[in-house]
C-alpha cells in the first residue's frame, strides 16, 4: 500500500474513533454532543485537562479504555503522517537523482526547451524513434505531465547557462527552442550558441518578423507553426492526393508506405556502387526518390547510374521492415563494418 492511500485510511479511522468516543460519552453519561466531543478529544490526545462534568464509574472505565486505545492510535497516526512526508521527500530526491544520472550519460541527444503544446507534440514525435532527448521547462505545473509522459527533464529557466550545461549541451546534437515568446527564444538561442558552436538549433517563431532575429542569434533553422499550418491547409486544397500520400508516409499508418532518410556510413558495402548494382530495388523493394550529397546538393529522382558515396543520405520509400534492413546495410555497426573491410 502506498503512503498516500495509507494516510487517507488512517485519517478516516481517526474520524471514526472520535465519533465513536463521542457517542460513547453521550450514551453512558447522557452528555450533549459538544461536551462528549470535547471530552473525547482531550482524552485521545492525552492533554490532561479535567473532566467537563463528573464521571460515573462506568464513564471512568470507558475513559481509561479510551486513553489506552487513543494514545496508541494517536502515535500511529503521527507516525503515518511523518512517514508520508519523509517518503514523499525521499521519493522526489531519488527520482531527481535518477533523472540526473540518465541525463549525464546522454550523448548526441536533443534538448527541447519548452513543454507547452508544441513542445509536447514534438517530444511525442521524437520518442517514436530511438532518439534521446531532454526537456527543459520552468512551469512547475507541467512536472506531473512530464513524469506521466516518461521524458527526461530539468525544471527551470531554459536560457540559464547552468541549466543548459546540466542538460549536456556540450554533448548534444541539437536544440529546439520552443518557448512561449519570441523574445525568450532569441535569448535562449544566443546562450545556446555561445555554449556550443557546433550544435544544430531549430527555433520556433511566433511572428514572421522574428525569424531574422532568431537566425541572427544563431538558429540554423526557424519554423513558424502558424505559417506551416496555413501552408498545409492550402496544400490539402490544391494537392489533396499528394498530402494524403505524405500523411501515409510520415504518420506510419500503413506498413506498405513509409518514407525514411538513411545516411551512408564508412564501411557500408554499398559505398561506391551505382543504384542499379546496389540491389536496393531488387532485394528490398524500395524506391530511392532522392539522394542528399555530403556537400548539401539534393538529387531528386536519381538515375540508376547515380553512385552511393560516404556521407550521402538516401531518401527511400517502402515497407518499414525493408527500410530497417537497408539502414543496417548503409549504416552498419562498427563491428560489422570492420568485418566487411577485408572483403
Amino acid at each position: 500500500m502506498n503512503s498516500a492511500k495509507h494516510l487517507v485510511i488512517v485519517c478516516f479511522l481517526s474520524i471514526v474513533m472520535i465519533l465513536a468516543g463521542t457517542l460513547g460519552y453521550m450514551m453512558i453519561e447522557g452528555w450533549d454532543a459538544l461536551d462528549a466531543l470535547y471530552m473525547t478529544v482531550i482524552t485521545v490526545a492525552s492533554v490532561g485537562y479535567s473532566e467537563v462534568q463528573s464521571l460515573s464509574p462506568a464513564g471512568r472505565v470507558y475513559t481509561m479504555a479510551l486513553i489506552f486505545s487513543g494514545l496508541g492510535f494517536f502515535v500511529y497516526v503521527a507516525g503515518a503522517v511523518v512517514q508520508f512526508m519523509v517518503e514523499g521527500q525521499i521519493r522526489d530526491a531519488l527520482g531527481r537523482r535518477i533523472l540526473d544520472k540518465k541525463i549525464n550519460r546522454l550523448e548526441n541527444h536533443y534538448i527541447v526547451c519548452g513543454y507547452g503544446r508544441i513542445g509536447r507534440v514534438l517530444c511525442r514525435k521524437l520518442k517514436s524513434r530511438p532518439m534521446d532527448l531532454v526537456v527543459i521547462e520552468k512551469d512547475p505545473d507541467l512536472i506531473p505531465v512530464m513524469d506521466a509522459d516518461g521524458v527526461l527533464y530539468l525544471s527551470g529557466d531554459a536560457a540559464s547557462e547552468n541549466l543548459l550545461t546540466k542538460a549536456g549541451i556540450a554533448r548534444a546534437k541539437g536544440l529546439v527552442a520552443a518557448l512561449a515568446t519570441d523574445t525568450d527564444n532569441v535569448f535562449l538561442v544566443l546562450t545556446a550558441r555561445q555554449l556550443n558552436k557546433r550544435i544544430k538549433i531549430i527555433a520556433r517563431a511566433g511572428q514572421e518578423g522574428s525569424k531574422a532575429k532568431l537566425k541572427a542569434a544563431g538558429a540554423d533553422r526557424v519554423e513558424s507553426p502558424y505559417a506551416m499550418g496555413a501552408a498545409n491547409m492550402a496544400n490539402r486544397i490544391l494537392r489533396p492526393t499528394v498530402t494524403t500520400f505524405l500523411d501515409l508516409a510520415f504518420a506510419h499508418r500503413r506498413k506498405d508506405i513509409q518514407m525514411e532518410e538513411i545516411p551512408v556510413a564508412d564501411g557500408s558495402q554499398l559505398v561506391g556502387k551505382m543504384l542499379k548494382d546496389s540491389g536496393i530495388r531488387q532485394n528490398f523493394n524500395l524506391i530511392i526518390i532522392a539522394i542528399k550529397k555530403s556537400d548539401g546538393d539534393m538529387l531528386f529522382n536519381p538515375s540508376f547510374e547515380a553512385t552511393v558515396n560516404i556521407g550521402d543520405t538516401l531518401v527511400a520509400v517502402g515497407e518499414s521492415g525493408n527500410l530497417e534492413k537497408l539502414e543496417k546495410i548503409l549504416n552498419p555497426p562498427p563491428a560489422t563494418a570492420q568485418r566487411a573491410e577485408p572483403i
